[in-house]
């Protein structure tokens, strides 16, 4: 079943047992929702406000975060910007060649 919604208020809406594989939201208003038990499996999210947001009991395998702002962003109570920080100072700036044979 292909459905679309289009500027409607479903403030409050509960959506339980809702297959929406394949679903796209696109300049949507999810602020103070609550996900639980949901499936995320290959979602792609675009120029998303993610502050504030609380991610818990989360299975993050493969997970890639790319061109995002870090600041305040933690990981089991650490700073990202800390491990990024440390990770490059510690990170050699090239390759050293291999020994000549």
């Amino acid at each position: 079943m292909s459905a679309k919604t289009e500027d409607a208020d479903l403030t409050g809406a509960e959506f339980i047992y809702t297959n929406l594989t394949n679903a796209q939201f696109r300049d949507v208003n999810l602020a103070s929702a609550r996900f639980t038990d949901i499936n995320l499996s290959g979602a792609r999210f675009e120029d998303v406000a993610l502050t504030g947001v609380v991610i818990s009991s989360a299975n993050c395998t493969d997970l890639s975060i790319e061109h995002a702002r870090y600041d305040g962003m933690r990981i089991d109570g650490i700073l990202v910007t800390d491990l990024l920080h440390l990770y490059r100072s510690q990170k050699p700036t090239a390759v050293p060649a291999p020994p000549a044979a």
